[in-house]
Order: structure tokens, then sequence, then C-alpha cells
């Protein structure tokens, strides 16, 4: 009989307990006595439950929904529930919810007799209350010490919130089976609607799902689900909230499931946003100088707390508004895998808008996953020739006053400080040439000539504002003229310093997120926009006529295509491990890398111009 006598204190003493407190004496001193000590062991304060959060494009239209805690939840309000959810919930689990004190005695009781007569716990009266302090303080264990104290918090509940809140946070916080949290996400996901547009028969069959999300799982077994359904629109009918003739209606009302999954589209781009929501959250909340200025020690603390903090944001529901444009990056998902069928082949692309300094779209690589590599932004290698209108013509233009018909030495050049003896692709010596020709025909030794008049500090103080992370100080060398660095560059990278071009020589950072906002649409988070000017604005004249010149008449000839304006440089590092093209419209900077991850010849595929080809794809409409 121990379970009895357990059971008896729980369900019978304890609230005999409480309700001693409450009505002795006229000032109430026990019933302060006991709040107090409860105020002390249980505070509780309003809670967040974790929400999902959702990225959009720049029409506005949603593309990716983020899960948090791997609890798929949409937040309903109150006022925002339907009345027949808020029936079929009391009639089926709490008929005296807005009387009680946070349990129902006489429901307790019943339950005792039944869990005598089978020497176990096997009901335990609960109230919605009851249920909710389960579900979201404590377990669902099923002891003695958890029910005391499920009865504790209940109490607790009841003194700190409002009948409305309580109700409201147990219908946000039950399960659903599937991975789906909250009777809103229920109606979602189940029927492909809001919740508001449900038809009752639909609503009483998602609200038989939390009584046993296994059993009555829609997916599996359907009819268990659909036999509860009509037990809850029978319960309605008994309490007098249904008709007859509705309550046989309803039964017979058919149920068509249109499971909706998570969506969860563009996984190249929504992988950057990740990314990038980090990096703008660091920035914003100061973390990301804390993080660059702490030492070894303390860094690993900072990135901790950091990841705390985004973690908290996004678990409380938050917009980001990005600036993808679909049919771009389908543009830029078909090209890289349409004219890549080699297997170990790889490679990317970039579009930014360079009229607003927005990312519109980027490819992480060939049949890309969701959060795997992402070649956009998280591969560096060698840029070849596409670094020379960065680091040798526009410097050199900008410092000497030369414009694109200056005559430049494409003869042989040595250092004979380091015996550094660079040739021409072909191998030729061609005297004396016009930058224009110099450039459009990719010749080395111009290049280097370039650098070494400016000075190797000097033009490299023209990179700084493109923030090239893996530019390290051994790369302050000449063979960086035609690409030598010992790390490289990124896809991201490299087209985003070309977007200077589009910009009359003023860089802007570019990036994928407008901003982040609340779900109401209160502003959280954006970027501000900080033009550095690079080069003079003559300089950039200078060089969008040299870039001009490499697509309508030199090695970057296979992009072109009628436009206002069309511009760029080919770039290829040795032995043909990279191919790039890099280069501009009126109104988008594209950058397209071709090569494999680890490195490896693909010459084979050179004389083809797959990485012009790409480029050419994607950019012309």
């Amino acid at each position: 009989m121990r379970p009895f006598f357990g059971w008896f204190f729980i369900i019978i003493l304890a609230p005999v307990l409480i309700y001693i407190g409450m009505i002795a004496g006229e000032e109430a001193n026990n019933v302060k006595a006991l709040d107090t000590v409860l105020d002390e062991k249980i505070p509780i304060s309003k809670i967040q439950l974790a929400r999902n959060s959702y990225i959009y494009d720049q029409k506005g239209n949603l593309i990716s929904e983020v899960i948090s805690e791997q609890e798929n939840r949409i937040v309903v309000s109150y006022d925002n529930v339907p009345e027949e959810i808020k029936q079929l919930y009391l009639v089926s689990e709490d008929q005296h919810f807005f009387e009680h004190i946070g349990f129902d005695a006489a429901g307790m009781l019943r339950a005792v007799f039944t869990n005598i007569k089978h020497q176990s716990i096997e009901q335990g009266g609960s109230t919605i209350t009851q249920q909710l302090a389960r579900n979201v303080f404590l377990s669902h264990e099923q002891t003695y010490n958890r029910k005391l104290s499920e009865l504790l918090y209940s109490y607790q509940l009841e003194r700190t919130w409002t009948k409305e809140e309580i109700f409201e946070t147990y219908l946000n916080s039950i399960y659903y089976s599937n991975g789906v949290y909250g009777i809103a996400t229920a109606a979602t996901y189940y029927f492909g609607k809001e919740l508001k547009e449900l038809n009752l028969a639909e609503m009483a069959f998602i609200s038989s799902i939390p009584n046993n999300p296994t059993l009555y799982n829609p997916l599996q077994h359907f009819e268990n689900t659909k036999s509860r359904q009509e037990l809850l629109l029978l319960k309605l009918h008994e309490n007098k909230l249904l008709s007859k003739e509705d309550y046989e209606k309803e039964i017979k009302a058919p149920i068509k499931l249109n499971v909706r999954g998570q969506i969860d589209h563009y996984p190249d781009y929504v992988t950057y946003v990740h990314d990038e929501l980090n990096e703008l959250i660091a920035e914003k909340e100061g973390y990301s100088k804390k993080i660059n200025e702490a030492n070894e020690k303390n860094r690993p603390v900072l990135q901790k707390q950091l990841n705390e903090r985004i973690n908290q944001i996004t678990r409380n529901g938050i917009i980001i508004h990005t600036a993808l444009d679909p049919s771009i990056q389908q543009k830029v998902t078909k090209a890289i895998n349409s004219r890549l069928p080699y297997e170990s082949i790889q490679g990317s692309a970039v579009v930014i808008d360079h009229k607003s300094h927005k990312i519109v779209a980027l490819s992480g690589g060939k049949n890309y996953k969701k959060f795997d590599f992402n070649r956009a932004y998280q591969s560096y290698h060698q840029p070849g020739s596409a670094i020379k209108p960065l680091l040798d013509y526009a410097p050199y233009i900008d410092t000497t006053g030369a414009t694109v018909n200056s005559m430049i030495d494409a003869g042989q050049f040595c250092d004979r400080r380091t015996n550094y003896c660079p040739k021409n692709y072909s191998g030729k010596n061609y005297g004396h040439v016009t930058l224009e020709t110099a450039l459009k025909n990719s010749y080395n030794t111009p290049a280097v000539r370039m650098l070494n008049n400016v000075g190797i500090e000097k033009a490299f103080s023209y990179l700084k504002p493109f923030h090239f992370e893996k530019i390290v100080k051994t790369d302050y060398l000449l063979p960086s003229a035609i690409g030598g660095f010992t790390y490289g560059m990124s896809p991201l990278e490299l087209t985003s310093a070309y977007t200077t071009f589009g910009n009359n020589g003023n860089f802007y950072d570019n990036h994928a997120i407008i901003k982040v906002t609340d779900l109401q649409g209160n502003t959280l988070y954006e970027w501000g926009e900080k033009p550095i000017r690079v080069w003079k604005e003559s300089t950039n004249d200078q060089m969008r006529h040299l870039l001009a010149s490499v697509v309508s008449s030199g090695t970057g000839k296979r992009a072109a295509f009628p436009a206002p304006y069309i511009g760029g440089k080919t770039g290829t590092s040795n032995s043909y491990q990279d191919l790039w093209f890099v280069g501009l419209t009126d109104k988008y900077t594209a950058g397209v890398w071709v090569g494999k991850d680890k490195n490896g010849s693909i010459r084979g595929i050179y004389s083809s111009g797959t990485h012009l080809q790409i480029w050419k794809q994607i950019i012309n409409n």
C-alpha cells in the first residue's frame, strides 16, 4: 500500500496545506510565509519559448526558416487563438481551468483511486497549469518528488501569471509530434494553413496529437488521430458547445493532410547569411573588437559569450532581410552545376549589386548542401593575373598619372636583388606597349614593373580597404604582382574588391543582410555604409577603359555580350590550378573561380574558357 500513502500525501495533503495557508488568519501570515518561501525557492518570471526565425529575399519572400533548439515553433498570442481551440482544450484537459489555483483537487482525487487500483502512477489529474509546469520547468518522470514539485510550480505559476498567459504559453509549448511545437505550428505543418484558417474538424484533429504524440502521430497513425478527434468533438457536443447536427457534420468532414516541411531554399546563400549574421551581431555588440584585442586565454571565453548571445537572439525569433535575388541565384547554381561535369573540378561564383553594395547571389560549389564547406567565401586561391588591376595598374595610374595610352616596357625584367626574373605567358618580349595592350593581353613583365615602380609597401596599401584576410607579410614581394601569394583570396573577397571599379574608386563593404528585425518588425541590427576612397575618380575612369578592352579584344573575349558596359580581368595561377574571371557591368560585379579543392592542374579545360562561359551565363539576361 506504499503507493497509496505517497499519493495521499501528494494529491490530498499538499493541496490542503496550501489551502490552509491561504485561509489561516485575517492577516494571512501563513500564506505570506509560504509565498515568501516559494518566491525564494521557485522564482518564476516570464519565459521566452524558443521560436522560429526567418530569412527573406530582397522582395520579401520567405526563403528559409531557422529552427532554434530543434523546436519548430510559431508562437501565437492568446487573443489570436480561435475560441474553438480554447474550448477543445478546456473540455478535454481542464474544465475548471479558470476557477482553480493551479490544480484540481477533485480531479486529483479521482486519479488517486485509479492509481491505488493499479498500484502505480497511472493518472495524475493534471491541469493545464500542471502540464505547463511539467513541460517547461520540470520533467516527465513519474515520481512522487516530481509530482510534488509540479504542484508547487503550478501554484507559483498561478500566483505570477494571468490565466491567459498560462493558457497561451501552454498552447505554444506542447508537442505535436514530428518536431512540431505549438498549436500554430501544427496548423501550418499538417495543413499548410494558418491557425485561423482551419475549420473545426481540422482544429480538433491537430488538438488530438499532444495527448500522446507517438500514438496520435498523424503521419504514422492517422486512424488513431481521427478516432481521438471524434472523441474531442463529442466532448464539445456533451458540453453543449456543439449541436448534434454540427457534431455529426464535423466528424464526417474530410481530413486532408497537406504537410508543409521546413522552408529552406538556396543553401549556398543561406549558409553565408548565417555566418554574416554572426559577424553582424559581433560587430554591433562590440564582440569583434574585444575578441581581436583579447589574449589567447580570454579569446575562447569571449567567443563562447558571443555564441550564447547569438543563440539567445535567434531563439527569441528574428527576421533576417537579405538582398538575395532568386532569379540570379538560380542562374548561378545552374551555371556552376551544368558547366562543370568533371568529377574532381569545382567552382564558385559571387554576384554583387555594386550600386546597392549588396550580395545578390553566390555559389558554394557544385551540388552544394547547406552548411557544407562554402567555396565562395571559405576557400582561398592564387588570384593569378586577376590581381593586376588592383595591385599593379590602379596604384600605378593613381601615383603616376598614367593613362591607357601611356607606354610601359613589356620586355625582359629581372630583379637583381632577389634574382626574380618573370616571363610573359608566351615567353616572348614585346618591347614598349600601351597599358591597354599590356592588360588586355595579360603581359606579366609590365605588371611587375608597375609594382616595382610604385613600391611594394605603397602598392599593398591600396589593398588594405578590401580586407583580404589571408594576405600576410611574406606576400610583400614582386611575385605578388602576377598573383604569387601565400594563400590568396576567396572569390567573395576578390569580387568585392572589384566593385570599386563600379563606384568611381570608392569601396563599400558588401553584405547579404540588409537588416535584422524582431518578429514585430522593429529593427535590431543593420550594417552602416562607410565608403573608402581607394583611388582617384580619374584613375577609376582609366581602369574602366582598360577592363573593357580585356573583354572587347583581350583575354576575356568569351565573356562579351551586347551591353552598355562590360569590363573584367581573367586570372590563371601557376600550373593552371585556378581559373578566374572577375568582371562588371553597369549594375553588377561578378566573380567566377574554377579549380580543385586540393589543388591540381585543370589545364585540360583552360582552352574551353569554362570560367568565362559561366560568367557570361550568369550575367547575360
